[in-house]
């Protein structure tokens, strides 16, 4: 059984059609391990939130291999790549993405019950309470400050216990003391749950908390750090 829980080789993806073309993904290849806590860093454009995308299966690779969690994504439909979402990805978005009509428990909750799980509200209220929010449980998100709703979730990325966690540039919309308390909950949830974290940020300071540190450049790995 391999060690690995992410791998991408030689991938590549062109955004858009005729002039408005953009190869943003230029034989993109690199490795994470299970276990292991990893910052993606790159400038604007650089190609780092696009190799998210294609990790998770949220967007298709024109070519090139992409393993995560032992299984070829390249394989998959997309009913079977959001099936494999819901088992095996955590998924923390810088803009928060929780459904405004839904209570932060609910939605917590709404991935266990997509899986049929039947102890969804319970599990739900327990993470939320992990994060803090054990008094916020029926409030919608605009009742929520932004930090709160980022705590929400990351609750709801962790609530089933993923292999992988992978975190788009997550306190990006915070300012920087609430950004740094979110960021230590990040690490120490995913460390609470053994996942493995991909983290994509700007911040060279909060991708050094990782084991090390990829720079991707034009789509391409073009350096990589040991933390």
């Amino acid at each position: 059984m391999s060690d690995l829980a992410i791998r991408l080789d030689d991938v590549h993806l062109t955004l858009g059609r005729g002039t408005a073309a953009v190869e943003v993904l230029r034989g993109l290849s690199f490795a994470i391990a299970k276990g292991e806590r990893v910052g993606v860093v790159g400038a604007s454009g650089s190609g780092k939130s696009t190799a998210l995308m294609v990790t998770t299966g949220l967007e298709k690779a024109d070519r090139g291999r992409i393993e995560v969690a032992g299984t070829d994504l390249g394989r998959l439909d997309e009913d079977g790549l959001a099936l494999f979402r819901g088992a095996n990805v955590g998924i923390v978005f810088q803009s928060f993405h929780l459904v405004s009509d839904m209570t932060a428990i609910e939605n917590v909750a709404t991935p266990l019950e997509l899986r049929g799980e039947r102890d969804a509200f319970a599990r739900a209220r327990a993470e939320l309470e992990a994060v803090g929010l054990g008094a916020r449980l029926d409030h919608y998100p605009v009742q929520l400050s932004g930090g709160e709703q980022q705590r929400v979730a990351i609750a709801r990325a962790l609530v089933h216990r993923p292999a992988i966690v992978v975190a788009d540039e997550p306190t990006g919309n915070l300012d920087e003391a609430t950004g740094a308390a979110i960021a230590d909950l990040l690490f120490s949830r995913v460390a609470d749950v053994a996942a493995t974290l991909m983290l994509v940020t700007h911040d060279p300071e909060l991708a050094a908390r990782c084991d090390r540190v990829i720079h991707v450049r034009s789509g391409r790995v073009v350096d990589e750090v040991q933390a």
